[in-house]
C-alpha cells in the first residue's frame, strides 16, 4: 500500500545573501507556500509535508491531479501554493485555510522516482528534463513545473519587482541529497520586511 511508502527527507537549501554565479548553476523562483512531496503509485496517491506529515486530505484537488499523472509511479518535490487573482502566492490564505481548492497548485521542481526507478543519483538537469516531459504531457493546472533560469541575479531582481519571496540556486549536475545540501536560497529584502511578523513560519 502507498500509505507505507517511505517518506524521503527533502533537500534543505542553505540561506545566503547573494546567489552563486556561473554556468554550473540553475536558478528557480522560491514560491511562498508549503513544501510538499507528491507520491503516486498506481491508483493511490499521498501528499507529504516537509516533515513527513500526511497532507493528502487537505488538498483533495491536488491529490486527484497527481492520480492522473501519465506514469505508473512517481515521487516529486514541490511547493503547494494558494494564488491571488494576479497569480502571486498568498501564504496567509494558505496557512489560515481561507481558500478554495481552485486557487491551489503545486510548483513541482524535482523528480526523485519514476516508474520504480530511483532518480536521486542522476544529475539535476536529467531529473528536470524528465519532470518537464511528464508535466507537459499531463498539462494540469494543479501541478506545474518550476522552470529553471540561467542568471540568478536577473531572476532575483525580477522577484523583487514582483514582490516574491526569492530564489533557489542548484548545481546542474548534482544528485538529489536529503538534508543539508549545496542548494542555495536567497530571499528578497522587501519580502522579509513584509513578513517579519510570521515568527517561526518565517524560517522555512
Amino acid at each position: 500500500m502507498l500509505r507505507t511508502s517511505p517518506f524521503i527527507i527533502p533537500a534543505q537549501p542553505v540561506l545566503r545573501v547573494r546567489p552563486p554565479a556561473g554556468d554550473a548553476w540553475l536558478h528557480e523562483v522560491k514560491v511562498d507556500g508549503y513544501r510538499c512531496q507528491l507520491h503516486k503509485a498506481g491508483d493511490d496517491a499521498i501528499i507529504f509535508s516537509k516533515n513527513g506529515r500526511d497532507f493528502t486530505n487537505r488538498f483533495p484537488g491536488i491529490r486527484d491531479a497527481v492520480l492522473t499523472l501519465p506514469c505508473k509511479s512517481a515521487v516529486m518535490d514541490g511547493e503547494v501554493v494558494a494564488c491571488k487573482d494576479d497569480g502571486t502566492p498568498d501564504f496567509r490564505a494558505l496557512h489560515s485555510g481561507n481558500y478554495t481548492q481552485e486557487i491551489l497548485c503545486v510548483w513541482a521542481f524535482d523528480l526523485m522516482e519514476l516508474n520504480g526507478g530511483d532518480l536521486r543519483p542522476s544529475p539535476l538537469v536529467a531529473r528536470k528534463q524528465k519532470l518537464d516531459v511528464i508535466l507537459r504531457r499531463h498539462d494540469h493546472p494543479y501541478v506545474r513545473h518550476s522552470e529553471p533560469f540561467k542568471n540568478g541575479e536577473q531572476l532575483l531582481a525580477e522577484c523583487r519587482q514582483r514582490g516574491l519571496e526569492g530564489i533557489v540556486s542548484k548545481r546542474k549536475h548534482s544528485p538529489y541529497k536529503s538534508g543539508k545540501c549545496d542548494w542555495v536560497k536567497v530571499k528578497c529584502a522587501q519580502w522579509k520586511e513584509d513578513n517579519k511578523d510570521r515568527g517561526d513560519l518565517f524560517i522555512r
